[in-house]
């Protein structure tokens, strides 16, 4: 008896001990929504390119290796193994897999859709045989994915274009979705794709598609595509003169001005400006699958948002959509990282949750794992968040999965709102572009404290992304901060309205703050400006005047697929004079940076803290360990400087500090005396 209570004493001081060091600590996204690692046998490589869920519960996984495998028990009840078997095998790299209502297996391999069927019930498919196929030249970045089953019973698939420096379609209807038919019949829908990885269905039969970063693309991105769409990058247009065509664009009718998307729009109809743009490094750095939350509460407070995979932060964001004027439009929110691999596809468990299916080879991502399968449980427990925020005539209004406090909600101090956008044009990428801050002329909370109203006391530029913080909310019970702080806003069209009229203390108080506010960015801009310029003192791109016979020692070092340099290792003497070559060969943007021996990993940590100064900083950190620079290099471009070797012997080290790059793209400099 002594020993029983004993044990329940123990039990319940173990479990307030517990209770307290959580009510002590920050919460984090581990409390919310936990990850299950699926155990896959050591002699399956599961680089996944689709998943499909079976109704009785297995989960069919095809690869990039060419296999389809059926997991059994992958919600590893009971016994808590899962078991693997081979389905098909030998196809060409298959990034898309569906399972039809009528009993079989559509496949995306690169150049058809496939189709697998088990005719004896030995889950092994009996015979493979050629749904829809397409030409193709042989180019290694012909990626082809899909199918998704529409309502009507029709599926889209989607065709990557090739790289030759820049996107460009080798082979017919690279760079475009096209409709099937259950008999095989095409139909093209919609072009201007880059890498459509991702693409979903919502609710209502919008179909939506996420691009990432490159050529025409400044950043990731996420489209409504209806018939006849044009998506932005102009080499599928190439085919627009097809006879089934559905628009009659030609490339040369696409200016590469420079010129926001939103403004070039004005005079292309065709041109579908993006519902949400997912800041390049704030949010991610290479959109994939998304999946809109049906599962009706089981996985948390976010009914009909969307969940957005990025490959190369191995990361799953949120969007919440409205629609204005009748089209789709929103914001994008931070919600958990932490994923072991890269993120390609995501499907609806069964029980609500979501599987995650990951590979890294050839697109390098900060989880360390080469391949896997994860599964994202909600916890039960609501987290304190922004879940969504919506247009209004005068500002947004977010509303929160809890209530707020309401002291630190009606300050408009809790708040700040910035606006930027990026540039439209044929190069890879682009900076942020137009970056302002928006004044906060007052605040007002709803009597239930579950929404603010934030008025701005100027008209919000159309057409440009808005940055929604609110760093000093905190919760009406427990007094916690946000777990994710920050949301961005895609404002293609201002929702119409009735606008608030606040009192004139609030007015006068914002306009102060506006001053305030004002002078503050002027100060900030001055220091970035010298943080710039003490960054660029680590850059001399001309061989000094008193190096008159030339460096001791010249230095190439390039990039390779994977986040990789193709050298890891350079030795140097110490204080000699040397000259670096960095040449970009890789389809992404890289730089070269030295940094003081182990101080890789940091730098690479201070340039994601950059924030929006990081483009005109080319994500260098003004920091001490900091050495040496090239700039942020476009694809096939490459950069020459100039500087003296440590004079300490050491293993220096030099890193691509493009943010996700950093912790894969290092190597040594060995200094020796």
């Amino acid at each position: 008896m002594r020993t029983l209570v004993a044990s329940v004493a123990l039990f319940f001081a173990l479990s307030l001990i517990h209770s307290f060091a959580f009510a002590q600590r920050p919460a984090s996204e581990e409390d919310y929504y936990r990850i299950i690692t699926l155990p896959i046998p050591e002699d399956i490589k599961l680089e996944v390119g689709g998943m499909a869920p079976l109704p009785d519960g297995r989960l069919a996984v095809c690869t990039r290796r060419g296999d389809v495998w059926l997991i059994s028990n992958p919600y590893m009840q009971g016994s808590r193994v899962a078991t693997f078997k081979k389905f098909a095998s030998g196809l060409h790299e298959p990034l898309g897999l569906m399972w039809h209502p009528k009993g079989y297996f559509l496949c995306t391999q690169r150049g058809e859709v496939t189709k697998l069927v088990d005719n004896d019930g030995d889950d092994v498919a009996d015979e493979y045989s050629s749904f829809y196929k397409w030409p193709l030249s042989g180019n290694y970045h012909e990626y082809s994915y899909g199918p998704l089953l529409l309502p009507d019973g029709n599926m889209v698939i989607t065709l990557n274009l090739d790289w030759i420096g820049y996107g460009a379609s080798l082979a017919k209807w690279r760079g475009w979705m096209l409709k099937l038919t259950e008999k095989g019949e095409m139909t093209p829908w919609a072009t201007g794709l880059r890498s459509p990885a991702g693409f979903g269905i919502l609710r209502d039969g919008s179909i939506l598609y996420t691009e990432n970063q490159g050529d025409w693309v400044g950043s990731g991105r996420m489209t409504h595509l209806t018939k006849g769409a044009f998506a932005g990058n102009p080499a599928g247009l190439r085919w627009s003169g097809e006879p089934n065509s559905p628009l009659a664009l030609k490339p040369e009718d696409v200016p590469s001005t420079g010129k926001p998307m939103f403004e070039v729009a004005k005079t292309i109809k065709e041109l579908k400006v993006p519902a949400v743009w997912f800041p390049h490094t704030l949010m991610g750095i290479s959109t994939s699958d998304f999946k809109q939350d049906t599962t009706n509460g089981a996985f948390g407070p976010f009914t009909d948002q969307l969940f957005v995979g990025d490959q190369g932060h191995s990361k799953i964001m949120r969007v919440a959509l409205e629609k204005v004027n009748g089209e789709w439009q929103g914001a994008c929110f931070p919600f958990r990282e932490g994923f072991e691999s890269g993120i390609i596809r995501t499907v609806w468990g069964q029980d609500g949750s979501m599987f995650v299916g990951m590979t890294s080879r050839g697109w390098a991502a900060t989880g360390k794992e080469p391949y896997g399968i994860q599964r994202l449980v909600w916890t039960g427990k609501t987290p304190f968040e922004m879940k969504t925020i919506t247009s209004k005539p005068d500002g947004f209004e977010v509303t929160f999965t809890l209530p707020v406090d309401r002291k630190t909600a009606e300050n408009p101090e809790s708040y700040s709102l910035n606006s930027f956008t990026y540039r439209y044009h044929r190069t890879y990428g682009s900076p942020i572009e137009d970056a302002k801050p928006v004044p906060i002329r007052g605040v007002v909370v709803a009597p239930d404290g579950m929404s603010v109203r934030i008025v701005a006391d100027t008209v919000l530029r159309e057409g440009f992304i808005h940055e929604v913080k609110a760093e000093g909310i905190r919760s009406a019970s427990g007094s916690m901060p946000l777990l994710h702080a920050t949301g961005y806003y895609t404002l293609n069209a201002i929702a119409p309205g009735e606008k608030l009229t606040l009192p004139a203390r609030a007015v006068a108080i914002a306009k102060h703050e506006h001053a305030d506010m004002m002078a503050m960015e002027k100060k900030a801009a001055t220091t970035a400006a010298k943080n710039v310029k003490a960054v660029n003192a680590k850059r001399v791109v001309t061989m000094p005047a008193d190096w008159t016979n030339g460096p001791d020692q010249s230095i190439t070092i390039g990039t390779k697929p994977g986040l990789k340099f193709d050298i890891d290792k350079v030795e140097v003497k110490a204080g000699s004079r040397l000259k670096l070559v960095f040449n970009n060969n890789d389809d992404m943007l890289h730089n070269c940076v030295i940094t003081k021996p182990g101080a890789a990993n940091a730098v690479g940590d201070a340039a994601l803290r950059l924030n929006l100064n990081g483009p005109k900083m080319n994500y260098v950190p003004n920091s001490p360990n900091v050495l040496f620079h090239t700039n942020i290099l476009q694809p096939e471009t490459s950069e020459t400087i100039y500087f003296l070797a440590p004079t300490e012997p050491g293993d220096y080290q030099f890193v691509c500090s493009f943010p996700g790059h950093s912790s894969l793209m290092q190597g040594t400099l060995k200094v020796v005396k």
